[in-house]
């Protein structure tokens, strides 16, 4: 089972990672309109927020089961979030 403290490092880190590459395709792109990478940021955040609710939930029947789900579903919004970010 993953411990919540991983969890929440994992969270931080994935969304600062698409946050940073949204900034470094923003750099390498300027003449680019910037909406469509302004709109990830936005979901990163939002994402970020709506996990870490998720992660200090408290009365879990299943704590197992419930931190597991949060894994999957952490690893399945940092790849749509970096899909979303490559057909920029």
């Amino acid at each position: 089972m993953a411990s919540i403290r991983n969890l929440k490092k994992d969270a931080n880190f994935v969304f600062g990672e698409v946050i940073e590459a949204v900034y470094v395709w923003q750099l390498a792109n300027p003449s680019k309109d910037a909406k469509g990478s302004e709109a990830i940021i936005d979901q990163a955040i939002s994402s970020f927020d709506t996990f870490m609710a998720r992660i200090n939930e408290k009365n879990i029947e299943n704590n197992k089961s419930h931190f597991k789900a949060i894994s999957k579903d952490l690893e399945a919004k940092g790849n749509e979030l970096f899909e979303a970010l490559n057909k920029l």
